[in-house]
């Protein structure tokens, strides 16, 4: 009777499947080109977290705007999403063409990747009409005192009395970003090093979740101009200067709730879509939603040589500028002519008025 051969050769074991996220996509669908940064450069840690928050939150990236300006900082948007709408605009002027393309298209979420020298310098003017009127972006300014693709001069955020790698002093005093912010009506202001993954990561997720002007001013240091002893915004100096104002926790609204913590230590903060942020005081007497008192924090721990981190301002109550427009639910770039454009009757009327 005749034998079947036994085969010898091993059987391979089957591909585990790939891991997705709630509407069904990889990590691998949020992801850009390939850095041109500088080895260790902070911005690229940035990147990787913006990555993993809208991987986590479940974004469809083709539903996200991202748009910048000029400098290393505003190169970032083509690490993270390629799949997503992209504009690169002029030096300082990324809030002006953020502001008309979420007029155009209100239905959009948007991020915007800025530097110190373009939003504190050249775009100051912007920047603080962005903040009065409560756009929703997320704004990141990739923060490292310095102008990165201009040889690494003192930026407006540069502290007084740091130092380059030259031996120059600064002797001007810093513009607080968060401060600012605050003081113009931002409703998300925070601060994180982009050394801090967990902390980063989860503010990111919570300015997901935010339907207003978000400013994250993340401390990035710069490797090759201003990674060295006298440097305020060096790996080493924000290493041992950190102080955490809050322990930022997030919980997404499509995720079953289950954290413990002590009542009376953490303020748990209901964001626009449902999700629930949890800051657990660090600093006995903070209140997150106390615009007074987040700028008096920032102002005492730069007095005492601190560098504050977490999440300093929020209010989830006050309505955007697209809310306050009284917009049309549809995107206004979709809308015929017919809808937009006053007839010929309607024109006679306003002329009528006017003589």
């Amino acid at each position: 009777m005749a034998t079947t051969p036994v085969s010898s050769a091993p059987v391979e074991a089957p591909k585990p499947a790939a891991k997705t996220n709630r509407i069904g996509l990889q990590v691998l669908d949020y992801r850009g080109g390939k850095t041109t940064l500088c080895a260790g450069c902070g911005h690229n840690a940035i990147s990787e977290r913006i990555i993993d928050a809208f991987y986590e939150m479940g974004v469809q990236p083709e539903r996200l705007m991202k748009l910048s300006g000029i400098g290393c900082s505003s190169k970032s948007p083509a690490y993270f999403m390629s799949r997503s709408h992209s504009f690169n605009s002029v030096h300082g002027r990324m809030p002006s063409v953020a502001t008309g393309a979420l007029l155009a298209n209100h239905t959009m979420k948007a991020i915007g990747v800025s530097g110190d020298g373009d939003t504190a310098s050249i775009g100051m003017g912007q920047f603080v009409h962005m903040m009065r009127r409560n756009i929703p972006l997320i704004y990141v300014i990739e923060d490292n005192g310095v102008y990165g693709l201009t040889k690494g001069q003192f930026s407006a955020t540069a502290d007084i009395g740091s130092k380059l790698k030259t031996g120059v002093i600064n002797d001007l005093p810093a513009i607080d970003i968060c401060s600012l912010a605050i003081q113009l009506g931002a409703t998300f202001v925070g601060r994180s090093f982009s050394g801090d993954k967990k902390q980063l990561l989860a503010m990111l997720k919570a300015a997901i979740a935010h339907n207003g002007t978000v400013v994250l001013d993340v401390i990035s240091p710069c490797v090759t101009f201003n990674d060295h002893e006298g440097s305020t915004k060096s790996y080493k100096y924000m290493q041992e200067h950190e102080e955490a104002i809050s322990e930022v926790g997030f919980v997404p609204y499509f995720q079953e709730i289950d954290v413990e913590y002590d009542p009376g230590t953490t303020i748990d903060v209901k964001m626009h879509d449902g999700s629930h942020l949890r800051l657990r005081k660090l600093h006995e007497d903070f209140n997150p939603t106390d615009r007074v008192g987040a700028v008096s924090a920032l102002m005492t721990a730069h007095a005492n040589e601190e560098v504050l981190t977490g999440i300093f301002y929020l209010d989830t109550t006050k309505p955007n500028f697209t809310e306050m427009l009284n917009l049309v639910d549809e995107p206004l770039s979709t809308l015929r002519d017919e809808r937009v454009r006053p007839g010929k009757a309607v024109l006679d009327e306003v002329m009528q008025r006017l003589m």
